[in-house]
């Protein structure tokens, strides 16, 4: 039987601002990568959060990003390696420290946003990420073929291989920009069919039609997708139909 992790972008929330439902996500999915408050969450959230988790049992993912507030760690930024290297420490620090507190613990790293399109293509920068998970002793999820795989190989940090299943990829494997036609893919039941070939069949469609080779140990639905409990619903439904069974990675 084929197995796979379901994960999602989840604590994104910041003081009186929400974003998406967390509440209804959790059931779904068997990972939940928890914002650090660096491009979102703050202290009450990721304790929220990392109560939920626990009591659903899903596995935590440390999701640090650049220190972006204003741009959802979207937007890509220059950061000296020593700084980076400190950011996303403390922030998968606090996390861990929450976690602890909520009687969970941080399980995975898998950077946010721009940090996470940055290593999958600068090799420096991969580095970085991979000697902080080296030194917490954590896994790191990304993109196959990435230079943060080159990274954690050479660092001897154990790499889990990434698909989205709601965003579009480039014929070279990266992630579309969003704002780019087919970036995003919002009907339930188109990704759902995507999950179950991604899986299955180890095949992607890029947005130009490429047929993209993939193996994901874990599937990613983004908590902040329009519709995202429908479409991780429909992902779960899908992924049972198929004898796919879904349990955490870590």
């Amino acid at each position: 039987m084929a197995t796979v992790d379901l994960n999602s972008d989840l604590g994104e929330s910041f003081g009186a601002w929400t974003m998406g439902d967390d509440a209804a996500m959790y059931p779904l999915i068997t990972s939940a990568n928890l914002a650090c408050g660096f491009h979102a969450g703050d202290p009450a959230t990721m304790l929220a959060s990392c109560r939920a988790a626990a009591a659903h049992g899903v596995a935590i993912t440390a999701h640090p990003a650049y220190r972006d507030l204003a741009g959802f760690g979207r937007r890509d930024m220059e950061v000296p390696a020593e700084q980076l290297h400190a950011d996303v420490l403390y922030q998968v620090s606090a996390l861990a420290g929450i976690a602890a507190h909520a009687g969970a613990a941080v399980r995975s790293l898998k950077p946010h946003g721009a940090l996470y399109n940055r290593i999958a293509v600068d090799l420096e920068v991969a580095e970085v990420v991979a000697d902080v998970a080296r030194g917490l002793g954590l896994p790191v999820l990304g993109l196959p073929g990435s230079a943060i795989e080159a990274a954690c190989r050479t660092a001897g940090v154990r790499f889990i291989t990434e698909a989205f299943v709601d965003r579009g990829y480039l014929a070279d494997g990266t992630l579309a920009p969003r704002g780019l036609a087919g970036s995003l893919l919002t009907d339930p039941d188109e990704v759902a069919r995507r999950a179950v070939r991604m899986v299955v069949d180890g095949v992607v469609e890029a947005i130009d039609g490429t047929e993209l080779s993939v193996q994901p140990a874990s599937l990613c639905v983004h908590g902040d997708t329009p519709g995202a409990v429908a479409i991780a619903r429909a992902v779960r439904a899908a992924l049972d139909a198929a004898s796919v069974e879904v349990v955490a990675a870590v």
